[in-house]
């Protein structure tokens, strides 16, 4: 009779797996990203994840011309779900979640900083920045290029931060 081990594993797990030197997300982006563009939608953001012993491909859209609602979801899901299916590069099985970006969406593209100049965001960086050295800002988003952001820190002055730079960026809401 052979040894049997049990293991187990609480928590998040981000996919690390590449198939033909690409990512599952990064697979998974190419393939949704224009599907839910043809539906009048953005896709903002995507991951593939391990919460509770279950796979989760979860997609974050946006809808340039007003809010995103079930509707919307609904229609990003039904949009992607057969050409995940016939493309079949998910080898494990998975759940496909449509969600809003909710009140902190991220920022990832330029456009994204564009449209939220003015506005607080937090930002982190892979590296240290400016005087004093920091990774992580949080302040007002006064400029937004194809190359670059600025983020205005009170009492420190404006930072101009590459976005190749840019670990994670998100709009941080501020309840009133």
């Amino acid at each position: 009779m052979g040894l049997l081990a049990h293991f187990a594993f609480l928590g998040v797990v981000s996919l690390g797996e590449k198939q033909n030197n690409q990512t599952t997300e990064e697979r998974a982006r190419k393939v949704c990203e224009p599907l839910i563009a043809a539906e009048g939608l953005e896709l903002l953001d995507l991951e593939f994840v391990r919460e509770h012993n279950e796979w989760i491909l979860r997609l974050f859209i946006d809808n340039p011309g007003g809010s995103v609602g079930v509707n919307e979801c609904q229609k990003a899901s039904n949009a992607v779900d057969t050409a995940l299916d016939v493309e079949d590069f998910i080898t494990q099985a998975y759940s496909l979640e449509v969600s809003s970006p909710g009140v902190n969406r991220p920022l990832k593209k330029p456009e994204h900083f564009k449209r939220v100049i003015g506005q607080k965001v937090r930002i982190k960086t892979f590296g240290p920045f400016g005087e004093p050295p920091r990774k992580n800002f949080l302040g007002a988003l006064k400029e937004a290029t194809a190359e670059t952001v600025a983020i205005e820190i009170e009492g420190a002055g404006v930072f101009t931060i590459p976005l190749k730079d840019i670990a994670k960026a998100n709009l941080e809401f501020e309840f009133t």
